[in-house]
């Protein structure tokens, strides 16, 4: 498990993601984010390290709203 935020952090967080993939055994990915517009950072991040590291495995976006219930997912 990984967790961050690209607003408070303030990187990006694709390089990083991409060598974990790329360079380990990952079976699948699911990325948990708010449906607040910040986190939509850490969504793209995660598609573009899948692409970028070579590797295709089952992967999902779960979307939780403000008040914690799943939007989408």
């Amino acid at each position: 498990m990984l967790i961050g935020c690209p607003k408070l952090d303030g990187l990006d967080y694709t390089e990083k993601l991409t060598e974990i993939i790329a360079g380990n055994k990952i079976k699948s990915l699911t990325v948990v984010r708010m449906e607040v517009p910040c986190c939509g950072g850490i969504e793209q991040a995660a598609v573009a390290a899948l692409q970028n590291s070579g590797r295709f495995i089952p992967w999902r976006i779960v979307t939780f709203g403000t008040d914690g219930e799943i939007r989408e997912g």
